[in-house]
């Protein structure tokens, strides 16, 4: 699995010229409704094994939570479950406000 930081991510994002990520954010309703990165799938981490077949094995897929604890168990997750191309966003959400866009709310 690899790991990207926020302003990798947003460089990511920023470059047309490269594929888009599926970007999965596995945190819960509430939480999403916060904040969230625009394009966001938003998947609840207790919910991920009912919706695997939801998600394409082939698809480049960055996992999303508040700090990273949790995507890092799902990335970890859909590893073993056959899935590739998993990335983890280090620091979470919470690392995108800091780094990325200061306008986004923090909780």
């Amino acid at each position: 699995m690899q790991h990207i930081t926020a302003p990798d991510l947003a460089a990511w994002l920023a470059d047309d010229a490269r594929p888009k990520p599926v970007l999965l954010d596995v945190r819960e309703n509430w939480e999403f409704e916060t904040c969230r990165i625009d394009g966001s799938l938003q998947i609840p981490m207790n919910t991920i094994p009912a919706r695997i077949d939801d998600l394409d094995e082939d698809a480049e897929i960055v996992c999303i939570c508040h700090h990273g604890a949790r995507s890092l168990q799902v990335a970890a997750f859909l590893e073993r479950n056959g899935f590739g191309k998993t990335v983890n966003l280090t620091g979470g959400i919470h690392a995108w406000a800091l780094q990325v866009d200061p306008a986004m709310p923090k909780y």
